[in-house]
C-alpha cells in the first residue's frame, strides 16, 4: 500500500512569526497540512478509488499527491528555521542548522520506531530525516536559485535513478552495501540504500519537492500578484506533467504496452494520473519513465505532484489572507496541521492497535464501507487538535521535538 505522507518538521512559531511580517501565511500553511494530513488519512483507511464518483476522484486526487505536498511544506519549514526573508548568519545560523541536524536524527528515528510496528503504512519520516540533511547545505539560496535547482533534479534525477535501479536489479553491488551498513543492522531495513534508491520516497527524486518548497518560501508571499503567479505556475507544471505523460503514453510507439504488460493487472490507461496502475512486477520498462502515476519516481510525476502542491498552497494563503469567514471554518483544519507529526504518529499506532479491524476494512475497500472509518479518523484528529490547539501552542510530539533541540541555543 503506497503510503500519502508523513509529516514535516515542526515549525517554531516564535520563531517564524519573528521572520515573517504576516502571519496569515503561517495560518495558511496550517491549513496547507492539515489538508494534506487528511490526504493521508483517506490513503490508509479510506475507500479505494475504485468506488469511482465523486469520493472517487476525490480520493484519487488525493493518493501520493499529500505525500509530495507534505515534502514541499517540509522546504517552506526548513527556511522558516534557518531564517526567512533572509537566511540567518553567525551564531544565530550555526545554531538554526544544529536544530535541523537534530530534528532530521530524531524524525529518522521515531520513522524506524513506526516502522518496526509493522503496519502496511510506508512512513515516511526516516527518508525525511535524510532529505533535510541534504538539502540543508542551500538553505542560503534565494528563490531563483532554489527553483532552478529543484527544475534541474526533477529533470536528472529521475532518469538517474532508472539507472541506479537497473544497476540493481542486474547486480548484487546494493546487498555488498546492505551487509556493511550499521544502519541496516540497527533497524533491520536496507539502510541507506533504502533511503537513497530503493524505498517508497527515495531521496533522490523526492528532493525537487523539498527544494521547490524552500524556494516559494524564499518568496515575499504577500506582494501582490505573487499568489497568482504561484497558482499559475503550479497549473502550468501541473498540466506539462500530465499532460506530457498522456500524449507520451500514447504518441510514443509501444510505450503504453509496454507499461501495461510491466505492471500485470494495473490500470496502465490511467497511468498518466492514477496509482491504480500499480508498480513494475518483473523489472522496469524504459517506458516507465514516460509515466506520471504518484509515487511513480518520474520526472513527470515530479512535475504534476509539485504543480498540485503550488496550486493548493496559493489557494490555502489566498483563503487565510482575503477570506476570514472561510477560515474560521476551516479553523479545526489548520489545528490538525499545527498538530501534524503527532497526529501522524498517532493514526499509525491507532491503525496498528486495530490491525484487524483496519484489514477487514481493507479487504472490502473497494465498496463504501471504508468511509465510516476514514470520516471517523478525520474528525477524531479535527476534535483532538481543535481543543489541544485552544490551551497549547504546540502538539504532544511537537513540543518534545521542540524540548529535544533546546542544546542548539548553547552553539557559540
Amino acid at each position: 500500500m503506497q503510503a500519502q505522507v508523513s509529516c514535516e518538521l515542526e515549525v517554531d512559531r516564535t520563531t517564524a512569526t519573528s521572520s515573517a511580517p504576516s502571519t496569515g501565511r503561517l495560518v495558511g500553511i496550517d491549513l496547507v497540512r492539515g489538508l494534506a494530513v487528511f490526504g493521508m488519512y483517506s490513503a490508509h483507511v479510506g475507500p479505494d478509488v475504485a468506488v469511482g464518483g465523486p469520493v472517487g476522484f476525490l480520493l484519487e486526487a488525493a493518493r501520493g499527491r499529500s505525500s509530495a505536498l507534505f515534502a514541499v511544506l517540509a522546504g517552506f519549514s526548513l527556511i522558516i528555521i534557518t531564517g526567512r526573508p533572509h537566511p540567518r548568519t553567525g551564531r544565530s545560523s550555526r545554531q538554526a542548522v544544529a536544530r535541523i541536524v537534530i530534528r532530521s536524527v530524531l524524525l529518522a528515528g521515531l520513522g524506524y520506531a513506526l516502522t518496526a510496528l509493522d503496519t502496511q503504512v510506508d512512513v515516511i519520516l526516516s527518508f525525511y530525516g535524510l532529505l533535510f540533511l541534504t538539502a540543508l547545505p542551500l538553505y542560503r539560496l534565494r528563490a531563483r536559485k532554489l527553483a532552478l535547482i529543484a527544475a534541474s533534479g526533477a529533470l536528472i534525477l529521475p532518469q538517474v535513478l532508472y539507472v541506479v535501479r537497473k544497476s540493481i536489479q542486474e547486480g548484487n553491488w546494493a546487498d555488498a552495501v546492505t551487509a556493511r551498513d550499521p544502519l541496516a543492522w540497527i533497524t533491520g531495513t536496507d539502510g541507506i540504500v533504502e533511503l537513497l534508491f530503493t524505498g517508497e520516497y527515495p531521496v533522490l527524486t523526492w528532493m525537487p519537492f523539498l527544494i521547490a518548497g524552500m524556494a516559494v518560501a524564499r518568496l515575499d508571499l504577500t506582494r501582490s500578484g505573487i499568489r497568482s503567479r504561484l497558482a499559475l505556475t503550479g497549473g502550468a507544471l501541473a498540466l506539462l506533467g500530465y499532460g506530457a505523460s498522456w500524449l507520451a503514453l500514447r504518441l510514443v510507439p509501444h510505450a503504453f504496452s509496454a507499461v501495461a504488460a510491466a505492471t500485470d493487472g494495473g490500470s496502465a490507461s490511467s497511468a498518466w494520473w492514477s496509482d491504480a496502475v500499480g508498480e513494475p512486477d518483473d523489472g522496469t520498462p524504459l517506458a516507465w519513465l514516460l509515466v506520471a502515476a504518484p509515487h511513480s519516481q518520474t520526472t513527470f510525476s515530479i512535475l504534476g505532484s509539485t504543480g498540485i502542491a503550488l496550486v493548493v498552497v496559493a489557494a490555502c494563503l489566498t483563503v487565510a489572507e482575503r477570506l476570514p469567514r472561510l477560515m474560521r471554518l476551516a479553523t479545526p483544519i489548520a489545528a490538525v496541521g499545527m498538530t501534524a507529526l503527532t497526529v501522524y504518529v498517532l493514526h499509525i499506532v491507532a491503525l496498528w492497535f486495530f490491525t484487524d479491524v483496519w484489514h477487514m476494512a481493507a479487504i472490502e475497500d473497494e465498496t463504501m464501507s471504508a468511509l465510516p472509518i476514514l470520516l471517523g479518523f478525520i474528525a477524531a484528529a479535527a476534535l483532538l487538535a481543535t481543543v489541544w490547539t485552544r490551551l497549547f501552542r504546540r502538539g504532544p510530539l511537537e513540543y518534545l521535538l521542540h524540548i529535544a533541540t533546546r542544546p542548539a541555543q548553547y552553539i557559540k
